[in-house]
């Protein structure tokens, strides 16, 4: 059995270009379909959160039309009902990521708003990456490695493949035009090899230690990668 650290948002909005605080948080298939899929094959899931506060679901992620129809909305949220780490998170602040034997980050706007600014964050995936211990990260959580530099400023996943959240999937979302910034924009400036897939199709990049993928649909994939590096 091996302990993976879900490091999640404590964001419960995200901020856009006029100053309007939408609501978010993490979005729910992609915190879910991997922890099924790590509970299932018997290992142990930690939660951490900056400031240890219980993260938020994003409640456009339980509404069926982003779920196949009422019955996947159901099953959702019946999941996310089990998913009882969610409501004891570790303060990410006193995490010793030798302590664990995986990394996943999921997704939902809220890691734009904090996770892409938080040292602590930043500082951690650095120590994993370099670790060699499987390191995923899915959707919007990208916007972490933005925190994720050396001392010369220089961003520790330069050149690195990976998937994320597309422009072309934030336009067809709704937000592109009204968001600060773009997350597939500021990946590709810090030197990121962004991979860019069909728009909510599954994409999933995997560069070493580190399992990427671009969106929802591509969190149950993301998951398979990772059991296969922890076998």
């Amino acid at each position: 059995m091996s302990k993976i650290l879900f490091v999640m948002t404590g964001a419960d909005h995200w901020t856009l270009a006029d100053g309007t605080e939408h609501p978010t948080g993490f979005w729910a298939e992609e915190a879910v379909a991997p922890y099924e899929a790590f509970k299932a094959a018997g290992h142990e899931i930690v939660v951490a959160t900056p400031g240890g506060v219980v993260p938020t679901v994003d409640k456009g992620s339980l509404a069926p039309e982003v779920n196949g129809g009422q019955e996947g909305a159901d099953r959702i949220a019946a999941a996310l009902a089990t998913f009882s780490e969610l409501e004891n998170p570790v303060r990410l602040e006193d995490v010793n990521p030798a302590d664990h034997d995986a990394v996943f980050y999921p997704g939902g706007h809220g890691p734009m708003e904090d996770l892409a600014v938080n040292e602590t964050s930043g500082k951690l995936l650095v120590d994993v990456l370099g670790s060699g211990k499987p390191l995923a990260i899915v959707c919007h959580a990208p916007a972490a490695l933005l925190a994720a530099t050396h001392a010369d400023g220089s961003n520790a996943f330069a050149g690195y493949k990976v998937a994320a959240f597309t422009n072309a999937e934030e336009t067809q979302a709704g937000f592109a035009d009204k968001a600060k910034w773009l997350l597939e924009n500021r990946l590709v400036e810090a030197g990121v090899d962004v991979q860019v897939g069909e728009p909510w199709a599954p994409n999933v990049v995997v560069d070493r230690n580190l399992v990427t993928g671009q969106n929802p649909a591509s969190s149950a994939p993301l998951a398979a990668e990772v059991l296969k590096k922890l076998a």
